[in-house]
């Protein structure tokens, strides 16, 4: 195959820091803080503070509101002062926040898509929007982004990342729909009854507030129906688990980034499969399938939005709702939503579904035949449209764990005929490619056809990011033979 590799690289950078907390310890270590601090003279709280803001005041935007978010969450702990300077508060928030680097460890596992605003783009180009998994300290995985475009002539330009990220909030309005939520509650096999009676206490959309009064109001009333604290805990952990971001409407792609925010994703949101989906009334939403690490168990699940500014999360449920590697069809074909997924940790399966949340069955699609795949087969992303059927694009574990991309071309009506795949690796790692955090590896998370071109984005060896293009004819031509 003639595949290019392209002169375009993506390298972590651990100048680009996020805020956190940080409280180590426990509740008493947090008083001795704030008592120390409370001891401090008014001067010397000033001079501590200006040197606080000097070393971190311009790499920050919101500093100010996050050291106040810090101290309103140490204070929970220790009881409110009847009066205190705010530049005693800022303080206390400054010893309870730290940096965090973001991509300190590595740069990999890249998806890439039509990116939702084109104005402004020349004819016969295409802005274009990449996720990237994003790791620093303790191996912690987030999800950044970046923006370009592809030119007419297949030039490409990538836009230079800004040096400081745009803070992503939890929206506190967030509206559960009942029917939904409760779906969800009965399918992780919580007590029916108790659900119900909960339930009963909720209009049709409900905040999490409202949900956490009818909790507690159904436990005064009728302790019995809760017996021990799974019920209680089952239902706010499917709350937290559904949740919604708001992000700055200006902001720039590279300063996004979505950050763990659940209990499930507590040690990573890992390798992000964007597609843009059209439903059959043309509306656009953009999802990512994502795996949820919480450092003992995977989970799979959802992430959608329409404008980059409303981030909606969800828990995927169902029977086969399970391991790693979910990948969205971008459309719905035979009026149902299409997943390509690896249920088992070996094969690929289609799995079909008239809610994008629910998946309960799957069908098997391809076992792995070729010795590069023979330990297993997954997808790399979305199936890609083209008029002699879905381009699958797979990766394949061999001999040394040595990972491979390969490719697999699926009919249009029925997604479990397979035309034809390759019987050799599309792109294999090279001697340059082959040394990193994990090595022998490269893999992507979803590529793009632009014009008569296959652009890929793919991760090296779990540490950088390259691109390559391949030519849409080339390839279609040996995939159908």
């Amino acid at each position: 195959m003639k595949v290019q590799r392209l002169p375009i690289r993506f390298v972590s950078d651990e100048r680009r820091v996020i805020t956190r907390p940080f409280f180590p310890g426990g509740e008493a270590r947090i008083c001795h803080v704030v008592e120390r601090v409370n001891q401090l003279s008014e001067p010397e709280v000033r001079c501590i503070l200006g040197e606080v803001f000097g070393d971190f005041g311009g790499r920050h935007r919101d500093i100010e509101s996050v050291f106040e978010e810090q101290y309103e969450a140490a204070i929970a702990h220790t009881g409110k002062p009847s009066s205190i300077s705010p530049e005693r508060r800022l303080l206390i928030g400054a010893y309870f926040t730290m940096e965090y680097s973001i991509e300190s460890a590595a740069l990999f596992n890249p998806s890439i898509v039509p990116h939702p605003d084109q104005s402004g783009i020349p004819d016969g180009a295409v802005r274009v929007l990449m996720s990237l998994r994003a790791t620093g300290e303790g191996h912690i995985s987030s999800v950044v982004f970046r923006s370009g475009v592809i030119e007419a002539d297949h030039a490409i330009c990538f836009d230079p990342p800004r040096q400081s990220f745009r803070r992503s909030r939890l929206s506190p309005d967030k509206l559960y729909e009942k029917w939904l939520f409760q779906r969800k509650l009965h399918d992780i096999g919580l007590d029916a009854r108790a659900v119900e009676v909960v339930m009963e206490r909720l209009p049709d959309h409900f905040t999490f507030g409202q949900l956490e009064h009818a909790v507690a109001e159904t436990h005064e009333a009728d302790p019995p129906v809760f017996q021990g604290e799974d019920v209680i805990e089952g239902i706010l952990w499917i709350a937290r688990s559904n949740y919604r971001l708001e992000l700055p409407r200006d902001a720039h792609a590279s300063e996004i980034v979505i950050f763990p925010q659940s209990d499930n994703e507590s040690q990573g949101i890992e390798d992000l499969r964007l597609v843009r989906f059209v439903d059959d009334d043309g509306s656009v939403t953009y999802f990512g399938t994502y795996t949820a690490y919480n450092g003992y168990r995977v989970l799979p699940q959802l992430m959608e939005t329409t404008d980059l500014v409303h981030i909606n999360i969800h828990t995927l449920n169902g029977a086969r709702a399970q391991n790693k590697g979910m990948a969205l069809f971008p459309r719905r074909i035979g009026g149902h939503y299409v997943m390509c997924s690896r249920i088992d940790g070996e094969n690929l399966y289609i799995m079909y579904s008239d809610m994008v949340h629910f998946w309960e069955t799957a069908e098997l699609l391809q076992t792995p035949k070729h010795p590069w795949e023979f330990i297993q087969i997954g997808n790399c992303g979305s199936p890609l449209e083209t008029p002699e059927g879905w381009l699958l694009l797979t990766h394949g574990v061999g001999p040394m764990r040595k990972y491979c991309i390969g490719a697999m071309l699926l009919d249009l009506d029925d997604p479990l005929k397979v035309i034809g795949s390759l019987d050799e690796p599309l792109i294999a790692p090279t001697a340059e490619e082959r040394d990193g955090y994990v090595p022998n590896v490269v893999y992507t998370c979803g590529a793009m056809i632009h014009g008569e071109y296959l652009y890929i984005p793919y991760a090296v060896s779990d540490k950088a990011t390259s691109m390559a293009c391949v030519p849409l004819e080339h390839l279609l031509q040996r995939l159908v033979k």
